[in-house]
């Protein structure tokens, strides 16, 4: 899932699935400014670049690593998706509740999607630990 998303950052920002910047309102805004356009595409393609920084070295630790090296690796993933909720969500709930995020509401579906990655991490880990 990760992999099409970092697909739509680089080669269709402007859709609305996945990772798709054209649920933000500004990015539409931002095509009017040549600089800001060129800015919002950057920032598109540095997050999919740092997508590939977490999805490349999991797929070593995939297929490479020890059980103990997975099961650290789960949980640093855990930590870091639940990053979200620290400083993103805060920001993506203020620019929906302002009508800045196409349709209405998508804070609460990101929100949803994240929290249900979360879980299945957790979960996942907690029934691996508990089976050994």
């Amino acid at each position: 899932m990760e992999t099409g998303n970092v697909m739509i950052l680089y080669f269709m920002p402007d859709s609305r699935l996945g990772n798709g910047v054209a649920v933000f309102d500004s990015w539409h805004e931002a095509k009017k400014d040549s600089a800001m356009d060129l800015f919002a595409h950057y920032m598109a393609y540095w997050v999919a670049g740092v997508k590939l920084i977490f999805i490349f070295p999991l797929l070593v630790v995939l297929f490479t690593g020890t059980r103990q090296t997975k099961i650290w690796a789960v949980a640093a993933m855990i930590l870091s998706i639940a990053t979200y909720f620290w400083k993103l969500h805060p920001l993506i709930v203020k620019l929906d509740a302002m009508g800045k995020i196409t349709p209405k509401g998508y804070s609460r579906t990101l929100w949803l999607m994240i929290a249900g990655f979360l879980i299945m991490f957790s979960g996942a880990l907690a029934v691996y630990l508990f089976t050994i």
